[in-house]
């Protein structure tokens, strides 16, 4: 069974993650690539909210073809493009990802590979 890390002594989360996740001898990890906000047929939605659904789309994907699912996720490294992306990616993530949430890292970047994408999501999870 995971064990979720929140040491009283230290703050605690600001939003839908936890501090740490211990995962125990035994378990199988998958590492996914940052997946982006690209449908199959190559489009890209504007919104950041829509773009982040697609990184989770492709990102259960990935964890199906190993036989794990969105709720096997242990930790997820998020990117976004703005400040102004925070939200609509938090409110996705806090939909699909409920108490204890995996521990996860968010941060703004100048940019990636293209100019229209705006969020970027990598997962490590463990089944």
């Amino acid at each position: 069974m995971l064990k979720y890390l929140a040491p009283k002594s230290i703050k605690r989360p600001f939003a839908r993650y936890s501090h740490g996740v211990e995962i125990p001898a035994g378990k199988r990890l998958v590492l996914c690539s940052g997946q982006l906000g690209i449908s199959p047929d190559d489009a890209v939605p504007e919104d950041a909210g829509a773009q982040t659904e697609l990184c989770f789309k492709n990102i259960a994907a990935i964890l199906s073809e190993a036989g794990l699912t969105l709720n096997d996720i242990v930790r997820i490294n998020a990117f976004v493009t703005d400040r102004g992306h925070l939200q609509p990616y938090m409110d996705v993530r806090n939909r699909l990802f409920s108490d204890p949430a995996p521990a996860s890292t968010l941060m703004i970047v100048s940019g990636f590979a293209r100019p229209e994408f705006k969020v970027e999501v990598e997962v490590l999870a463990a089944g």
